[in-house]
C-alpha cells in the first residue's frame, strides 16, 4: 500500500500544478485569448496560432525552451538569423511589386512610415537603454517581425529578442484593431472618399529588373541588408523570372509555412513567465505600440501632404500601409476606405507603400547596423 501512495504521490509532484507559479498561470491566460484571437477573431492566424501554441507549452514546460529542449533549437536559427532571412525570401516569392514599379512615389510613403522606428529610438535611450538596444526595440515600429528578430540577434541583444519578437509579431497580427482608428482621426470623410486612378501596366521586363536592381543599389549602399533585402529580392526573381516555378512555389509555400511554424512556436516560447513578466518587457511593448502608432500617424499625414501637392489624386489612407506587414495594411487601407465609399478600392494602391515599407523596414535596420559598425 505504502508503494502504491508512494508512486501516486510522486506522479502527482511530476505534474505542471505544483511548480507553476502565478505568473505561469496569467501567460497561460494570455495564450488563450491570442488563440481565441486568432481562431475566432481570424486576426493572422498563422502567426498568432503558433505564436500562442509557443507561450502556452513554455509556460507549463519550461525545460522545452532551455538547452536540450525542442523549442530551443528552434530559437537558435532565430538567433543566427536564419528564420528571418528565409521569411523574406517567401516574403518576396509571395508578393508582387507591381504596384510599387507603376508609382514610385510610393517609396516616399513607406519611407514616412519608418519614422516611427527612430522616434522610438529616441525614446528608448531616453527611458534609459543603451544604444543598441534601443535601436533594436525601435524597429519593432515597422511592424516586421523577421526585421525585428534579425537585428536583435546582429546587434547581439538575445536578452531582449523574446519581448521584441513576440511585440512584433502581436502588433503585426493586431494591425486591424491598431490602425483604423489612428487613420480615421488623421483623415476626414472626403479625405477617406478619394478615388485614385488606375495603375499603368507594368511590363515584365520591369518586374525582372526590379529586383536586380533594388538589390545592388541597397546592397551597394548597406552591405549589412544583403540578408534580408537580397533574399527579399531573389524571392521576387523565382517569381517574376517565370522560369523556376518549382523554386517560385517551394519559397512561397512549403518553405514559408515550414519556418513560419519553427519561428513562431520558438518566438512564442520565449514568454515564459520569468523572463516575460518585467518591467522592461511592459516598456518593450509599450515602446512598440508607440513606435507602431506613430509610423502609422507619420505613413497617413505624408499621405495628406501627397493629396494636397497632388491635387486630391492621393487618398491619404494608402499611407498607413508604409509599415511593413505585408499585406494586412494594405487590407485595412482598403477596407477604411470601403467603409467610407464601398465602391472605392485601395487595395493595389496600398500595395505600393506596403512592399516600399517592407524595403523601408530592412534598410532602417542596416542604417543602425552600419551606425554601430556591426555587419
Amino acid at each position: 500500500m505504502n508503494y502504491i501512495l508512494t508512486t501516486l504521490e510522486n506522479l502527482m509532484q511530476q505534474t505542471a500544478f505544483f511548480s507553476l507559479t502565478w505568473g505561469n498561470y496569467l501567460m497561460i491566460l494570455v495564450a488563450c485569448v491570442f488563440l481565441y484571437l486568432a481562431i475566432k477573431k481570424e486576426y493572422e492566424p498563422l502567426l498568432l496560432v503558433p505564436i500562442s501554441f509557443g507561450m502556452l507549452l513554455v509556460n507549463m514546460y519550461p525545460p522545452i525552451m532551455q538547452e536540450g529542449g525542442l523549442l530551443h533549437y528552434f530559437y537558435l536559427l532565430d538567433e543566427w538569423s536564419i528564420m528571418p532571412s528565409l521569411i523574406f525570401l517567401g516574403v518576396g516569392a509571395m508578393t508582387d511589386f507591381g504596384p510599387l514599379i507603376a508609382n514610385p512615389s510610393s517609396f516616399l510613403l513607406g519611407a514616412a512610415a519608418q519614422f516611427g522606428i527612430f522616434s522610438a529610438y529616441l525614446i528608448a535611450i531616453l527611458l534609459g537603454f543603451n544604444d543598441m538596444a534601443a535601436a533594436a526595440i525601435s524597429i519593432i515600429g515597422g511592424a516586421d517581425g523577421p526585421t525585428s528578430i534579425f537585428l536583435a540577434g546582429k546587434l547581439g541583444q538575445t536578452e531582449y529578442m523574446g519581448p521584441i519578437a513576440v511585440a512584433a509579431y502581436s502588433y503585426m497580427s493586431l494591425v486591424p484593431i491598431i490602425q483604423p482608428p489612428i487613420m480615421k482621426l488623421l483623415t476626414t470623410e472626403k479625405e477617406r472618399k478619394i478615388k485614385m486612378e488606375q495603375l499603368r501596366p507594368v511590363t515584365k521586363l520591369e518586374k525582372i529588373l526590379f529586383p536586380v536592381v533594388v538589390t545592388i543599389v541597397v546592397v551597394m549602399i548597406l552591405p549589412s541588408t544583403a540578408p534580408l533585402v537580397g533574399m527579399l529580392m531573389l524571392g521576387n526573381l523565382f517569381r517574376e523570372s517565370g522560369v523556376v516555378k518549382q523554386l517560385t512555389e517551394t519559397a512561397s509555400n512549403a518553405l514559408m509555412y515550414i519556418v513560419v511554424i519553427l519561428l513562431g512556436t520558438s518566438v512564442g516560447a520565449t514568454t515564459s513567465a520569468e523572463a516575460f513578466l518585467k518591467v522592461t518587457t511592459l516598456k518593450i511593448v509599450l515602446l512598440g505600440l508607440v513606435a507602431f502608432a506613430v509610423g502609422t500617424a507619420a505613413g497617413v499625414l505624408f499621405g495628406k501632404l501627397m493629396c494636397k501637392l497632388s491635387g486630391g489624386k492621393i487618398n491619404p489612407l494608402i499611407g498607413s500601409a508604409g509599415v511593413s506587414a505585408v499585406p494586412m495594411a494594405a487590407r485595412v487601407s482598403q477596407k477604411v476606405g470601403a467603409e467610407a465609399d464601398p465602391t472605392n478600392f485601395l487595395l493595389m494602391h496600398a500595395m505600393g507603400p506596403n512592399v516600399a515599407g517592407v524595403i523601408g523596414t530592412a534598410v532602417a535596420a542596416g542604417v543602425f547596423m552600419a551606425i554601430f559598425g556591426v555587419h
